[in-house]
Protein backbone atom coordinates (compact mmCIF):
# COMPACT_ATOMS: atom_id res chain seq x y z
CA UNK A 1 0.00 0.00 0.00
CA UNK A 2 2.77 2.46 0.92
CA UNK A 3 4.48 1.79 -2.42
CA UNK A 4 1.21 1.99 -4.36
CA UNK A 5 1.52 -1.63 -5.50
CA UNK A 6 -1.04 -4.37 -5.90
CA UNK A 7 -0.21 -7.78 -4.38
CA UNK A 8 -0.55 -11.10 -6.22
CA UNK A 9 -0.13 -14.31 -4.20
CA UNK A 10 0.91 -17.59 -5.88
CA UNK A 11 1.39 -21.05 -4.42
CA UNK A 12 -1.28 -23.05 -2.61
CA UNK A 13 0.40 -22.96 0.81
CA UNK A 14 1.09 -19.21 0.50
CA UNK A 15 -2.52 -18.56 -0.49
CA UNK A 16 -3.78 -20.57 2.49
CA UNK A 17 -1.48 -18.72 4.90
CA UNK A 18 -2.59 -15.33 3.59
CA UNK A 19 -6.26 -16.30 3.86
CA UNK A 20 -5.83 -17.47 7.47
CA UNK A 21 -3.82 -14.35 8.32
CA UNK A 22 -6.53 -12.08 6.98
CA UNK A 23 -9.26 -13.96 8.86
CA UNK A 24 -7.25 -13.74 12.10
CA UNK A 25 -6.57 -10.05 11.61
CA UNK A 26 -2.79 -10.48 11.37
CA UNK A 27 -2.73 -9.31 7.74
CA UNK A 28 -4.62 -6.01 7.55
CA UNK A 29 -4.24 -5.32 3.84
CA UNK A 30 -7.65 -4.43 2.31
CA UNK A 31 -9.26 -6.69 -0.25
CA UNK A 32 -8.83 -4.21 -3.11
CA UNK A 33 -5.02 -4.37 -2.73
CA UNK A 34 -4.97 -8.01 -3.90
CA UNK A 35 -5.17 -9.01 -7.56
CA UNK A 36 -5.42 -12.37 -9.32
CA UNK A 37 -3.13 -13.84 -11.97
CA UNK A 38 -5.51 -12.80 -14.74
CA UNK A 39 -5.22 -9.14 -13.69
CA UNK A 40 -1.42 -8.92 -13.83
CA UNK A 41 -1.39 -7.70 -17.43
CA UNK A 42 -3.73 -4.81 -16.57
CA UNK A 43 -1.08 -3.01 -14.48
CA UNK A 44 2.46 -1.80 -15.24
CA UNK A 45 5.32 -3.80 -13.70
CA UNK A 46 6.25 -1.09 -11.15
CA UNK A 47 2.73 -1.32 -9.65
CA UNK A 48 2.91 -5.06 -8.86
CA UNK A 49 4.35 -7.08 -5.97
CA UNK A 50 4.28 -10.87 -6.33
CA UNK A 51 4.49 -13.07 -3.22
CA UNK A 52 5.09 -16.75 -4.05
CA UNK A 53 6.33 -20.08 -2.76
CA UNK A 54 9.56 -21.81 -3.76
CA UNK A 55 12.29 -20.21 -1.64
CA UNK A 56 13.80 -23.68 -0.99
CA UNK A 57 14.20 -24.49 -4.69
CA UNK A 58 11.26 -26.92 -4.85
CA UNK A 59 11.00 -27.94 -8.54
CA UNK A 60 7.20 -27.64 -8.75
CA UNK A 61 6.84 -24.48 -6.64
CA UNK A 62 5.81 -21.18 -8.21
CA UNK A 63 9.27 -19.58 -8.11
CA UNK A 64 10.94 -22.50 -9.90
CA UNK A 65 8.31 -22.40 -12.63
CA UNK A 66 8.76 -18.63 -12.95
CA UNK A 67 12.54 -19.08 -13.26
CA UNK A 68 12.12 -21.80 -15.91
CA UNK A 69 9.54 -19.80 -17.87
CA UNK A 70 6.76 -22.35 -17.39
CA UNK A 71 4.47 -20.35 -15.08
CA UNK A 72 1.01 -19.71 -16.45
CA UNK A 73 0.81 -15.99 -15.55
CA UNK A 74 4.30 -14.71 -14.75
CA UNK A 75 7.36 -14.18 -16.93
CA UNK A 76 10.56 -12.53 -15.72
CA UNK A 77 11.33 -9.19 -17.39
CA UNK A 78 14.99 -8.06 -17.33
CA UNK A 79 15.35 -5.68 -14.40
CA UNK A 80 12.78 -7.44 -12.16
CA UNK A 81 13.91 -7.78 -8.54
CA UNK A 82 13.52 -11.10 -6.69
CA UNK A 83 13.92 -11.13 -2.89
CA UNK A 84 14.53 -14.36 -0.98
CA UNK A 85 13.19 -13.80 2.55
CA UNK A 86 14.53 -17.14 3.78
CA UNK A 87 17.69 -19.13 4.38
CA UNK A 88 18.25 -22.46 2.56
CA UNK A 89 17.31 -25.45 4.70
CA UNK A 90 20.40 -27.68 5.24
CA UNK A 91 20.60 -29.93 2.18
CA UNK A 92 18.64 -27.58 -0.10
CA UNK A 93 21.57 -25.30 -0.95
CA UNK A 94 22.16 -26.85 -4.38
CA UNK A 95 18.53 -26.57 -5.55
CA UNK A 96 18.21 -23.01 -4.21
CA UNK A 97 21.42 -22.01 -6.02
CA UNK A 98 20.04 -23.51 -9.25
CA UNK A 99 16.89 -21.37 -9.01
CA UNK A 100 18.94 -18.24 -8.19
CA UNK A 101 21.20 -18.89 -11.19
CA UNK A 102 18.25 -19.43 -13.52
CA UNK A 103 16.53 -16.23 -12.33
CA UNK A 104 19.77 -14.32 -12.91
CA UNK A 105 20.16 -15.92 -16.35
CA UNK A 106 16.79 -14.58 -17.51
CA UNK A 107 17.61 -11.08 -16.31
CA UNK A 108 16.34 -10.74 -12.75
CA UNK A 109 18.21 -8.95 -9.96
CA UNK A 110 18.28 -11.55 -7.18
CA UNK A 111 18.79 -10.53 -3.55
CA UNK A 112 19.33 -13.28 -0.98
CA UNK A 113 19.48 -12.97 2.79
CA UNK A 114 22.86 -11.90 4.20
CA UNK A 115 24.23 -9.74 7.05
CA UNK A 116 24.06 -6.76 4.66
CA UNK A 117 20.48 -7.48 3.53
CA UNK A 118 18.83 -8.87 6.65
CA UNK A 119 15.19 -9.47 5.74
CA UNK A 120 15.00 -13.17 6.65
CA UNK A 121 11.53 -14.26 7.78
CA UNK A 122 11.60 -17.50 9.74
CA UNK A 123 8.86 -20.07 9.52
CA UNK A 124 9.85 -21.70 12.80
CA UNK A 125 8.82 -20.90 16.35
CA UNK A 126 11.49 -19.27 18.57
CA UNK A 127 12.51 -20.87 21.87
CA UNK A 128 10.09 -18.84 23.98
CA UNK A 129 7.13 -19.92 21.82
CA UNK A 130 8.26 -23.55 22.14
CA UNK A 131 8.39 -23.12 25.92
CA UNK A 132 4.88 -21.62 25.89
CA UNK A 133 3.57 -24.62 23.94
CA UNK A 134 5.24 -27.06 26.33
CA UNK A 135 3.99 -25.23 29.43
CA UNK A 136 0.45 -25.25 28.06
CA UNK A 137 0.51 -28.95 27.12
CA UNK A 138 2.64 -30.18 30.07
CA UNK A 139 3.60 -33.47 28.37
CA UNK A 140 4.86 -36.44 30.37
CA UNK A 141 6.88 -37.65 27.35
CA UNK A 142 8.33 -35.56 24.57
CA UNK A 143 9.67 -36.54 21.14
CA UNK A 144 10.92 -33.60 19.02
CA UNK A 145 10.14 -34.03 15.35
CA UNK A 146 11.37 -32.42 12.11
CA UNK A 147 14.77 -30.88 11.50
CA UNK A 148 18.45 -31.77 11.74
CA UNK A 149 19.67 -33.97 14.60
CA UNK A 150 21.25 -31.00 16.42
CA UNK A 151 17.87 -29.22 16.24
CA UNK A 152 16.11 -32.21 17.80
CA UNK A 153 18.66 -32.21 20.63
CA UNK A 154 18.13 -28.49 21.23
CA UNK A 155 14.34 -28.89 21.19
CA UNK A 156 14.69 -31.73 23.72
CA UNK A 157 16.82 -29.45 25.95
CA UNK A 158 14.07 -26.80 25.75
CA UNK A 159 11.51 -29.39 26.91
CA UNK A 160 13.74 -30.34 29.83
CA UNK A 161 13.89 -26.67 30.86
CA UNK A 162 10.09 -26.70 31.17
CA UNK A 163 10.11 -29.76 33.46
CA UNK A 164 10.05 -32.81 31.17
CA UNK A 165 12.47 -35.43 32.62
CA UNK A 166 15.52 -36.14 30.45
CA UNK A 167 14.75 -39.89 30.39
CA UNK A 168 11.26 -39.06 29.00
CA UNK A 169 12.66 -37.17 25.99
CA UNK A 170 13.13 -39.38 22.94
CA UNK A 171 15.36 -38.31 20.05
CA UNK A 172 14.53 -40.79 17.28
CA UNK A 173 15.80 -41.58 13.82
CA UNK A 174 13.76 -42.91 10.91
CA UNK A 175 12.95 -46.55 11.69
CA UNK A 176 12.99 -46.30 15.49
CA UNK A 177 9.90 -47.77 17.17
CA UNK A 178 8.28 -45.84 20.03
CA UNK A 179 5.96 -48.06 22.08
CA UNK A 180 2.98 -46.61 23.98
CA UNK A 181 1.65 -49.12 26.49
CA UNK A 182 -0.37 -48.73 29.72
CA UNK A 183 0.22 -44.96 29.76
CA UNK A 184 3.97 -45.58 29.57
CA UNK A 185 6.30 -44.85 26.65
CA UNK A 186 9.65 -46.34 25.63
CA UNK A 187 11.82 -47.03 22.58
CA UNK A 188 11.78 -50.67 21.41
CA UNK A 189 14.97 -52.58 20.68
CA UNK A 190 13.75 -53.45 17.17
CA UNK A 191 13.81 -51.11 14.18
CA UNK A 192 11.77 -50.83 10.99
CA UNK A 193 13.57 -50.85 7.64
CA UNK A 194 13.16 -47.32 6.25
CA UNK A 195 15.68 -47.18 3.42
CA UNK A 196 14.79 -45.32 0.26
CA UNK A 197 12.66 -47.25 -2.25
CA UNK A 198 14.37 -47.15 -5.64
CA UNK A 199 12.48 -47.33 -8.92
CA UNK A 200 13.99 -49.16 -11.87
CA UNK A 201 12.45 -48.20 -15.20
CA UNK A 202 8.72 -48.88 -15.22
CA UNK A 203 8.73 -50.80 -11.93
CA UNK A 204 7.21 -48.48 -9.31
CA UNK A 205 6.53 -51.27 -6.79
CA UNK A 206 9.95 -51.08 -5.15
CA UNK A 207 10.60 -54.77 -5.82
CA UNK A 208 13.65 -53.85 -7.88
CA UNK A 209 15.29 -52.16 -4.88
CA UNK A 210 17.57 -55.13 -4.25
CA UNK A 211 18.66 -55.11 -7.91
CA UNK A 212 19.61 -51.45 -7.72
CA UNK A 213 21.42 -52.01 -4.42
CA UNK A 214 23.45 -54.76 -6.08
CA UNK A 215 24.36 -52.33 -8.86
CA UNK A 216 25.43 -49.81 -6.23
CA UNK A 217 27.67 -52.40 -4.52
CA UNK A 218 29.13 -53.42 -7.88
CA UNK A 219 29.87 -49.79 -8.69
CA UNK A 220 31.52 -49.09 -5.34
CA UNK A 221 33.18 -52.40 -4.44
CA UNK A 222 33.17 -54.69 -7.48
CA UNK A 223 32.72 -58.47 -7.40
CA UNK A 224 34.60 -61.70 -6.69
CA UNK A 225 33.72 -65.02 -8.33
CA UNK A 226 35.02 -68.13 -6.53
CA UNK A 227 35.11 -71.25 -8.71
CA UNK A 228 35.42 -74.54 -6.84
CA UNK A 229 35.51 -78.04 -8.34
CA UNK A 230 34.27 -80.91 -6.16
CA UNK A 231 33.39 -84.57 -6.48
CA UNK A 232 30.05 -85.04 -4.78
CA UNK A 233 30.36 -88.86 -4.97
CA UNK A 234 33.24 -88.84 -2.50
CA UNK A 235 32.47 -85.49 -0.87
CA UNK A 236 35.89 -84.09 -1.75
CA UNK A 237 37.30 -80.89 -3.19
CA UNK A 238 39.39 -81.76 -6.24
CA UNK A 239 41.70 -78.74 -6.52
CA UNK A 240 42.44 -75.34 -5.09
CA UNK A 241 39.67 -72.82 -5.78
CA UNK A 242 40.11 -70.22 -8.50
CA UNK A 243 39.16 -66.58 -7.83
CA UNK A 244 38.19 -64.12 -10.55
CA UNK A 245 38.00 -60.41 -9.63
CA UNK A 246 36.19 -57.65 -11.49
CA UNK A 247 36.21 -54.03 -10.31
CA UNK A 248 37.55 -55.01 -6.88
CA UNK A 249 41.35 -54.86 -6.90
CA UNK A 250 44.03 -54.45 -9.58
CA UNK A 251 44.91 -58.11 -10.20
CA UNK A 252 48.60 -57.62 -11.03
CA UNK A 253 49.20 -55.83 -7.72
CA UNK A 254 47.05 -58.21 -5.65
CA UNK A 255 48.24 -61.68 -6.60
CA UNK A 256 49.31 -62.48 -3.02
CA UNK A 257 45.93 -61.34 -1.66
CA UNK A 258 44.00 -63.53 -4.12
CA UNK A 259 46.23 -66.57 -3.48
CA UNK A 260 45.73 -66.14 0.25
CA UNK A 261 41.98 -65.92 -0.32
CA UNK A 262 42.06 -69.11 -2.42
CA UNK A 263 43.86 -71.01 0.35
CA UNK A 264 41.40 -69.67 2.92
CA UNK A 265 38.43 -70.92 0.88
CA UNK A 266 40.19 -74.25 0.27
CA UNK A 267 40.70 -74.87 3.99
CA UNK A 268 37.14 -73.85 4.84
CA UNK A 269 35.72 -76.10 2.13
CA UNK A 270 37.83 -79.09 3.25
CA UNK A 271 36.56 -78.75 6.82
CA UNK A 272 32.97 -78.38 5.66
CA UNK A 273 33.16 -81.40 3.34
CA UNK A 274 34.28 -83.71 6.14
CA UNK A 275 30.58 -84.05 6.91
CA UNK A 276 27.49 -84.42 4.81
CA UNK A 277 26.55 -81.08 3.30
CA UNK A 278 24.60 -79.38 0.50
CA UNK A 279 25.51 -77.04 -2.34
CA UNK A 280 23.74 -74.19 -0.53
CA UNK A 281 25.77 -74.75 2.64
CA UNK A 282 29.00 -74.84 0.63
CA UNK A 283 28.18 -71.51 -0.99
CA UNK A 284 27.40 -69.99 2.41
CA UNK A 285 30.72 -71.33 3.70
CA UNK A 286 32.58 -69.57 0.90
CA UNK A 287 30.82 -66.28 1.57
CA UNK A 288 31.18 -66.42 5.36
CA UNK A 289 34.92 -67.07 5.27
CA UNK A 290 35.79 -64.76 2.38
CA UNK A 291 33.74 -61.61 3.07
CA UNK A 292 35.29 -60.81 6.51
CA UNK A 293 38.78 -61.57 5.17
CA UNK A 294 38.41 -59.24 2.18
CA UNK A 295 36.96 -56.44 4.28
CA UNK A 296 39.75 -56.76 6.85
CA UNK A 297 42.43 -56.56 4.14
CA UNK A 298 40.86 -53.99 1.80
CA UNK A 299 38.02 -52.30 3.76
CA UNK A 300 35.71 -53.07 0.86
CA UNK A 301 32.71 -55.38 0.54
CA UNK A 302 32.57 -56.84 -2.96
CA UNK A 303 29.75 -59.14 -4.03
CA UNK A 304 31.01 -62.72 -3.58
CA UNK A 305 29.59 -65.16 -6.15
CA UNK A 306 30.39 -68.83 -5.40
CA UNK A 307 30.42 -71.16 -8.41
CA UNK A 308 30.56 -74.86 -7.51
CA UNK A 309 31.31 -77.35 -10.30
CA UNK A 310 30.55 -81.01 -9.63
CA UNK A 311 33.00 -83.62 -10.97
CA UNK A 312 30.91 -84.50 -14.04
CA UNK A 313 30.12 -80.87 -14.78
CA UNK A 314 33.82 -79.98 -14.60
CA UNK A 315 34.87 -82.75 -17.00
CA UNK A 316 32.07 -81.85 -19.41
CA UNK A 317 33.24 -78.23 -19.40
CA UNK A 318 36.83 -79.28 -20.11
CA UNK A 319 35.71 -81.56 -22.95
CA UNK A 320 33.58 -78.79 -24.41
CA UNK A 321 36.56 -76.44 -24.40
CA UNK A 322 38.89 -79.02 -26.00
CA UNK A 323 36.33 -80.07 -28.55
CA UNK A 324 36.43 -83.74 -27.41
CA UNK A 325 33.34 -85.85 -28.08
CA UNK A 326 33.87 -88.52 -25.44
CA UNK A 327 30.77 -89.12 -23.33
CA UNK A 328 31.02 -88.71 -19.57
Amino acid sequence: MACNRKVAVFGRSMENVCEIGRKMGVITIPEESFISGNELNTLPAHRICIVCTGSQGEPMAALSRIANGTHRFIKIIPGDTVLFSSNPIPGNGTSVAAVVNQLTRVGADVITNSPLTSFHTTGHAPVEEQKLMLNLLKPKYFMPNHGEYKMLVQHSATAQETGVPKENCFICSNGDIVVLRNQECFIANERVQTDAVYVDGNDASGLSTSVIKDRQILAENGMIAVIVTIDSRYNKILCRPSIVSRGFVFIKDSQSLLKEAELLVYDAMKKKMMQRTTFSELKNTIRSCLEPFLYKRTHRNPIVIPVILNHKEAIAEILAKTGARKKV
